[in-house]
């Protein structure tokens, strides 16, 4: 008896540590070896938890899910002994940050973070992921045994499943028996929306500091409470380009340290050397820029981090196997190599200086709070609008950048944003004061600044984002040190008298208000506004101002109050009540100026005509922003929509087909004669220009820069800067508003929009509505060619033209543009909701 009880402990040790000593890679795991077809994400996540359980030098963290409800999670792996610390060790880190309080250790392991397939279809970094993890753990690989002795490695494996299954999806069910290598074949055309964005078509790796996507906030609540040393971002590009890996290119922004550079190279030499073992060709410095700050190389980098892309040849085009120009066959097998090498060549260079790096991160964030760079030490942002500056605290807390209400010190001198120049300015107790005496002090101000210097430029992306400018937030930078004197806002509640007003009113002022009339429009709520301004009760408010009356809304019943209160309530507005519908100053509340608000039927152009992401901002802003229904319609079956069943139709970014077809557009031309209403943005606002019987023109561009410039001096290693003359890489403009207009209802006479394209049009002619325009000299910020910069002097930017009794709404800006510019999202609900209202 004894002797069989001892027969199975032995047969269940052997079994046991059987298990521990061989984990299965991802090819037994997955039956079938990596390379060989594309592996869908449920089982991508089967085998890190798989691995979790089958060690213990990896914990799995799920932070958080998609739109479509696949889980994200990272794995993190240590040795034994740093595993069971984990919890120490990242608090530590945050000491040698400054963002916890305590003395930290300099001793602690170096953190490394590898981000993989941000877009989906970009696939084979997920499926490159789960090979680096295996070789991570696997006991027969002393090198990586070594290299976790100092070095935590966090691998999230797919930033972006939904973008990544839907690639997947789409090649699984295109691809024969075998691969065909011909890139004319089908399976190496995506259809659109194609699988780089995600839900909602946003791209996610410009997302890093608006996060304005689910996935963003979820991954970066997570980063935040690791702030890794080395972050990388993984990447694939043209199927005919080598690989590319740090150093990056120019320009550098300027609050980049010497160290980051200078390791960056160490990094590309590390992977250098083993590409070179190979025969693997690549490329470092031309490309990929270190400027605008929401890229998974460029966040990081400004929070302390080294931050890299990394991209491999291949993307959405490259299937299992393609033949490049050059002849050969470019495999998924080779490209999951490529990724796999670089992975563990920069794991391998940062445990070689992670003592080094770590001592440097810590010396980043204490120089960042006790001498911050840069000429400007606090930010003020006046507080006299709490809904719109509640919202920015939400961006602020998720960035981790620390702010405050009030000073001790009441007035101080700054630039004031709005006029570009330096005032005098006073101090109010609900002024949002910002210093940069604080250890995110770096990432503060590059948010803020004003004119990011630009010491080359051909970049990647934006060339100015201030925040100020694309929130509308009235604010100063300031050479002073202001300190905040509270940490909260003191808004005093107002009490609601307990009777039944006449009317509430709500100023309109912020995409708040927008949220909160789309609130009140479903609960079929009756809403009304002035389109001019009027005093009630000793307060004057302006037009655009909510006006919701009792009279009216007796369909609602008994709930009527309480609808219109807990909106408020939610949507941070406030509201004020009036028991007479007879104004002091302008028009009475009954007034031919007062009009209902009818809620639109809104109509939105998707599809093969439509850019990508251009139809997702507007998808998201009205299904996750303001909970608005809308009907989504392919443009390509445009032709076969009633337009009667609907008040409003948009346009987004894109070159619309039907649009050169007469019949249609003289279909829509009907439609706008019966008042309908058209929202066009961006270059559809540049098909509808010249069309016969619209008025909006395209300026014509003045000869005299091209007669006398001498082409033959141009060299041609110089012609990729040849067109930037002509170019506006992401610039701000100030925008002179009319106000009086519905369209720019809610708004001061100014507007900074942000210029991506030098499309340029004349003022519309009487009878139509040149709502914003840029004057002789509109530029703010950012880089625009000198051809270009005369070219968008006295421009249309924002107009309404009249068709019968319909409008057509010109958006040559995108006000929407990335979610991140917040200061838009109103004049397009003016757009949505105001214009053409009677």
């Amino acid at each position: 008896m004894n002797r069989t009880l001892f027969s199975l402990f032995s047969l269940l040790f052997c079994a046991v540590f059987g298990q521990a000593q061989s984990i299965k890679s991802p090819d037994e795991f997955l039956g079938y070896p990596l390379g060989s077809r594309f592996t869908p994400q449920h089982k991508v996540i089967s085998y890190f938890d798989y691995v979790s359980k089958a060690s213990s030098s990896v914990k799995i963290q799920r932070y958080g899910e998609t739109y479509e409800h696949r889980p994200l999670e990272v794995a993190i792996v240590a040795s034994a002994e740093n595993s069971s610390k984990l919890e120490d060790i990242r608090m530590n880190n945050l000491k040698l940050a400054g963002i916890q309080q305590g003395t930290a250790s300099e001793t602690q392991p170096i953190i490394v973070w590898l981000s993989y397939n941000v877009h989906g279809n970009e696939a084979v970094s997920t499926e490159a992921s789960m090979r680096v993890l295996y070789e991570l753990i696997n006991p027969a690989n002393k090198q990586t045994k070594e290299w976790l002795k100092n070095t935590i490695v966090i691998i999230d494996p797919c930033l972006n499943p939904d973008g990544h299954d839907r690639y997947v999806n789409f090649y699984t069910e295109r691809v024969g028996k075998e691969a065909n290598v011909n890139i004319a074949t089908r399976e190496h055309q995506e259809p659109w929306p194609g699988g780089r964005p995600n839900h909602y078509l946003f791209d996610l790796n410009r997302d890093w500091a608006w996060q304005t996507q689910q996935e963003t906030q979820h991954r970066m609540a997570l980063y935040n409470q690791w702030l890794p040393q080395i972050h990388v971002d993984f990447h694939e590009m043209g199927i005919n380009e080598p690989y590319f890996f740090a150093p990056a290119a120019a320009p550098y922004h300027e609050a980049l340290t010497t160290w980051q550079r200078d390791f960056q190279v160490m990094i590309g030499k590390n992977n250098a050397k083993y590409f070179d073992q190979n025969n693997w060709l690549y490329f470092t410095k031309e490309v990929f820029d270190l400027f605008y700050p929401s890229y998974g190389d460029t966040y990081p980098m400004f929070n302390g981090a080294i931050g890299m892309t990394y991209e491999q040849g291949g993307s959405g085009r490259a299937g299992l196997g393609v033949i490049t120009r050059e002849g050969d066959t470019l495999t998924l097998a080779k490209r999951i190599d490529h990724h796999f090498t670089t992975s563990l060549s920069t794991i391998e260079i940062a445990s070689q200086n992670a003592g080094k790096a770590v001592k440097e991160f810590k010396n980043y964030f204490a120089s960042a709070k006790s001498n911050p760079k840069g000429p400007y030490k606090s930010y003020v942002i006046k507080g006299d609008n709490f809904a719109k500056l509640q919202d920015f605290a939400k961006l602020l807390d998720r960035n981790g950048i620390e702010y405050g209400y009030g000073s001790a010190v009441k007035s101080a001198s700054g630039l004031n944003y709005i006029t570009g120049k330096t005032e005098s300015f006073s101090i109010e107790k609900n002024d949002m004061v910002i210093s940069s005496y604080q250890p995110k002090s770096v990432f503060l101000n590059v948010l803020f600044e004003p004119q990011p210097k630009l010491v080359d430029s051909i970049t990647y992306d934006l060339t100015s984002w201030a925040l100020p400018y694309s929130w509308g937030l009235h604010s100063y930078a300031s050479s002073a040190s202001l300190k905040p004197a509270s940490k909260t806002y003191s808004k005093e509640e107002k009490m609601m008298i307990q009777v039944q007003p006449v009317a509430y009113l709500c100023e309109w002022n912020s995409s708040a208000s927008a949220k909160f009339l789309s609130a009140l429009l479903k609960n079929k709520v009756n809403v009304r506004f002035s389109e001019t301004e009027f005093e009630v009760n000793d307060k004057m408010y302006t037009p655009g101002t909510l006006i919701i009356t009792r009279s009216g809304n007796q369909g609602v019943g008994d709930q009527f109050d309480n609808i219109v209160k807990e909106n408020a309530k939610n949507f941070g507005v406030e509201l004020n009540m009036t028991l007479t519908a007879f104004v002091n100053k302008g028009p009475d509340l009954g007034s031919s100026s007062v009009h209902m608000i009818k809620a639109p039927k809104v109509a939105v152009l998707m599809g093969d005509d439509v850019s990508e992401n251009a139809f997702g901002e507007v998808w998201h802003f009205f299904d996750q922003q303001l909970n608005y229904p809308i009907d989504v319609i392919d443009a390509g079956t445009f032709s076969r929509v009633k337009l009667s069943d609907y008040d409003v139709v948009i346009l987004p970014n894109g070159s619309y087909s039907f649009l050169s077809v007469d019949k249609e557009f003289g279909k829509i031309k009907d439609w706008l004669n019966g008042g309908g209403r058209l929202i066009a943005m961006e270059y559809a606002v540049a098909q509808l220009a010249g069309k016969t019987g619209i008025s909006l023109k395209t300026k014509t561009e003045a000869e005299e820069t091209a007669k006398t410039e001498d082409v033959s001096v141009i060299k041609y290693q110089s012609r990729a800067r040849g067109d930037l003359s002509e170019t506006s890489i992401g610039s701000i403009y100030k925008i002179k508003l009319d106000n009086s207009h519905p369209l720019a209802f809610g708004y001061k006479d100014a507007y900074f929009s942000l210029r991506q394209d030098v499309n340029t049009y004349q003022f519309l002619p009487k009878g139509n509505w040149n709502v914003g325009v840029i004057g002789e000299n509109g530029l703010v910020s950012g880089f625009v060619g000198y051809k270009a910069k005369s070219k968008l002097k006295n421009t249309l930017i924002f107009g309404v033209e009249e068709s019968g009794r319909g409008q057509i709404v010109y958006l040559a800006d995108n006000p929407l543009f990335r979610s991140f510019w917040e200061s838009g999202k109103l004049l397009f609900s003016n757009a949505v909701f105001l214009v053409g209202q009677e």
